[in-house]
């Protein structure tokens, strides 16, 4: 007699808050079964064995036991599987069947935090790992007027890189950023916190920037572009006075402890701009998922983060709640002809809708190809000496359909897939952010 279909199985996934202060969360045995129950539904199910490499890796271990199960793995085998895990979250939003309601309650990303968690409590990660995600203070040694050249040259000699390869275990032909001695936080303004917006809808109409470590050391190109787009739109554009490292890159270490004072230090600040009557936004979608989705987790009785959630948006989200206001300009002075829109994982997990793709279809004379697949970039991941071959992997479908569009142009809404793309494309071009797009468009 077949199972009778239970109604929570077409309800909407739902997220159960992270238990990480409890010192159950970090048992090594009760982990164990665990991962052993939820890669036995895996197993069974196999839909995410596109998505990354940690669901062939897993698949792969199954499949050479000699009871062909997961009870046939070796649980030190497990960590194989983590460390190919950075948190897309794809398979939870996208892919799997059994996320809750589902009275299997299978949260595949957060299990994989908890045993990166347990990992990094034991003492287990890397010097390297930890060096790459400490972007505030990589980004502000080496965005010194001296010393940003010299990493830039640096970056670009190849038997240096070799070098650097051996002994930090960085991929010497993976793509790197280049550093800015100029950041983006001196380069814009920080606005009167009274400065008047036109509020339609869910938006007030002003909006703070939170430049990110990426866009304020790396590439400040594009939040300046927004700034001209928000401007031109009649929104005015402030910074925080003050900002660290959202945290993403510490919770894909396992670093909870880390995340939990750039909580401690962006927070306050952020709520204090919301008490101001300020919307909030970012122009990298990680930066946006950690203030809307991770922080909550972590942090689910803190009203202030709740406070910052609620009052955070993707800038083109932002965008299309205007637009269907009627308070949206689409005085477009130029046409963009084809764009490949590579979709970003963390972009489309927020359950936004292809809100880029609906922005920059507004303007006459430019077809958007959207490109709903992982780059395998995840900020860390690609750079990495023993990853980098599966991320160079991971990137080959998003590159075809790419190359098959014949675009006029290319980017992401990430800005670093969109290097990573143009890395793997190898041709020379260059990807532009889409905000960038929009400003071409409206000439301004």
């Amino acid at each position: 007699m077949a199972s009778p279909v239970r109604e929570g199985n077409l309800e909407a996934p739902t997220r159960h808050a992270l238990d990480w202060r409890n010192p159950a969360f970090y048992d090594e045995e009760a982990l164990h079964r665990e991962m052993e129950r939820v890669f036995d539904i895996c197993h069974g199910c196999r839909r995410c064995v596109s998505l990354c490499q940690s669901f062939p890796t897993l698949f792969d271990l199954v499949d050479a036991s000699a009871s062909m199960e997961v009870d046939g793995v070796r649980k030190e085998d497990y960590w194989r599987v983590v460390e190919h895990c950075y948190l897309c979250d794809l398979c939870y939003m996208t892919k799997c069947p059994y996320v809750p309601p589902h009275e299997w309650n299978l949260d595949f990303p957060h299990l994989m935090l908890r045993a990166k968690a347990v990992h990094f409590r034991g003492g287990d990660t890397r010097l390297r790992d930890k060096l790459l995600t400490s972007t505030d203070l990589v980004g502000k040694f080496c965005g010194i007027p001296i010393v940003a050249p010299a990493v830039n040259a640096a970056n670009r000699i190849g038997p240096l890189r070799k070098l650097v390869e051996g002994v930090v275990g960085v991929h010497s032909e993976a793509w790197l950023p280049e550093f800015v001695s100029k950041p983006l936080r001196r380069r814009l303004k920080v606005l009167d916190p009274a400065t008047p917006g036109e509020a339609a809808g869910r938006t007030t109409g002003k909006i703070a920037l939170f430049a990110t470590c990426y866009m304020n050391r790396n590439e400040p190109g594009p939040g300046a572009d927004l700034v001209a787009v928000f401007e031109h739109n009649g929104i005015p554009v402030t910074l925080a006075e003050k900002e660290r490292c959202c945290g993403m890159p510490k919770l894909e270490l396992g670093d909870l402890q880390s995340v939990r004072l750039a909580k401690e230090a962006n927070i306050p600040v952020l709520a204090a701009l919301v008490d101001a009557g300020w919307d909030l936004t970012a122009l990298i979608p990680s930066c946006v998922l950690m203030f809307k989705q991770e922080l909550p987790l972590l942090f689910p009785d803190d009203p202030d983060v709740r406070k910052v959630k609620n009052a955070f948006f993707d800038p083109f989200e932002y965008l299309m709640l205007r637009h269907r206001e009627g308070r949206l300009k689409t005085d477009f002075r130029h046409g963009l002809g084809k764009v490949a829109l590579h979709s970003a994982c963390h972009q489309r997990v927020q359950n936004i809708g292809p809100k880029t793709k609906e922005v920059l279809s507004l303007v006459p004379g430019t077809e958007v190809d959207a490109i709903e697949r992982c780059s395998g970039h995840d900020g860390t991941y690609a750079v990495k000496t023993e990853y980098h071959r599966y991320a160079m992997k991971i990137v080959k479908p998003v590159v075809s359909r790419v190359n098959q569009a014949e675009p006029d142009h290319y980017g992401s809404d990430c800005a670093m897939a969109g290097h990573h793309i143009a890395h793997a494309r190898a041709d020379g071009s260059a990807p532009e952010h889409p905000i960038t797009l929009l400003r071409k468009a409206y000439g301004v």
